[in-house]
């Protein structure tokens, strides 16, 4: 019989409301979920006109796949338009944030190495005007 794991991204637990996100955010990480090795994944829906918060990660390269929606991303100082299926790839030590446009924001994020909790540092109200 083949291993794999199944998990629909939509029966993940939400954890924006635990950090006072909801309903601004949703957020589903399915590392744990998918018993994923070597890498992660997450599930996020933005808000119309919602900007999230800024973060970088010690160890894990990411990349964003936009799966409906628009808005733009701010990477250090440059911010980019993004519209659906455009894909990021955003290395560890970048600082990044995403603003959803108006019909809000959907995206995939995917990281590598898998390094559970503690690898990414948040930056509040780092992305302002």
């Amino acid at each position: 019989m083949a291993d794999y794991t199944l998990k629909n991204l939509k029966d993940v637990d939400d954890a924006a409301p635990a950090f006072g996100l909801s309903p601004d955010l949703e957020a589903r990480f399915a590392r744990e979920p998918l018993e994923l090795e070597n890498m992660g994944i997450s599930y996020q829906r933005l808000a119309p006109d919602f900007r999230g918060f800024g973060h970088r990660h010690k160890t894990q390269e990411e990349v964003y796949v936009i799966v409906s929606g628009s808005g733009r991303i701010k990477l250090e100082d440059e911010v980019v338009e993004l519209r659906q299926w455009d894909a990021v790839r955003v290395p560890k030590d970048t600082t990044r944030a995403f603003e959803a446009g108006p019909d809000g924001l959907e995206l995939l994020a995917i990281g590598a190495p898998s390094t559970g909790p503690g690898d990414a540092e948040i930056e509040q109200d780092w992305w302002t005007d």
